[in-house]
């Protein structure tokens, strides 16, 4: 347990002091600055589709971190150390996905707040939306290491991994930006049930492809 730890904050470091998570926020900043340009100043338009944007923003900034999840320690020769001394491949992955969710999942949320402000967000849908967030935020983490995995050393892989990522990812957006409607219904327990499945699933679909990398 103690060297699992270990590995989750060197996770965490390598994401904060490399940049991994800073530019997905500043881009996720970016798109909530510039949409009420978009839209023009009404008010209510912002109110209705604001909190959409927000949510395809979120899943967009996920697709900018991938190629550094994986490839870095592939090329370091870190997988493979960590398969010598009899690490599996999806305990990796699980290292991986926690460190992502710890370290991109706080900004994100924080970052949330000032993206609500900024694009006019009724402070009623405010709280709907980081909660929303912080439901689907595993799934996202699973999903980015997931298709990192998938795409390490390949030509091109952020817009393979964009490619990869928004089809698995529709069911989160979608029943995310619906707990956001003036009509929710169950949009949250599906969201929950949504974001459960894909976080447990994805440390032994990303293992499965360390593994299948390594061969």
């Amino acid at each position: 347990m103690r060297h699992f730890l270990t590995l989750v904050r060197r996770e965490i470091r390598l994401a904060l002091t490399g940049g991994g998570i800073w530019l997905p926020v500043i881009f996720y900043l970016a798109v909530a600055t510039l949409f009420p340009f978009v839209t023009g100043p009404d008010k209510m338009l912002l109110a209705r589709t604001g909190g959409g944007i927000l949510w395809i923003a979120a899943l967009l900034s996920t697709i900018l971190p991938i190629e550094r999840l994986i490839l870095p320690d592939r090329q370091s020769g870190m997988l493979d150390q960590l398969a010598i001394r009899g690490w599996s491949e999806e305990v990796v992955a699980t290292v991986k996905i926690v460190g992502q969710l710890v370290a991109f999942a706080m900004p994100l949320l924080l970052a949330s707040i000032i993206a609500s402000a900024l694009i006019g967000l009724p402070e009623t849908k405010v709280l709907t939306l980081l909660t929303g967030l912080a439901i689907a935020m595993p799934a996202l983490s699973g999903l980015s290491v997931t298709i990192s995995a998938l795409t390490a050393g390949l030509n091109g892989a952020s817009a393979l991994g964009g490619l990869l990522l928004v089809p698995l990812a529709v069911p989160i957006l979608i029943f995310g930006a619906g707990t956001l409607s003036d009509t929710p219904g169950n949009a949250m327990q599906l969201l929950a049930a949504t974001s459960i499945v894909i976080a447990v699933l994805s440390p032994f679909a990303a293992g499965a492809a360390l593994r299948a990398g390594r061969s």
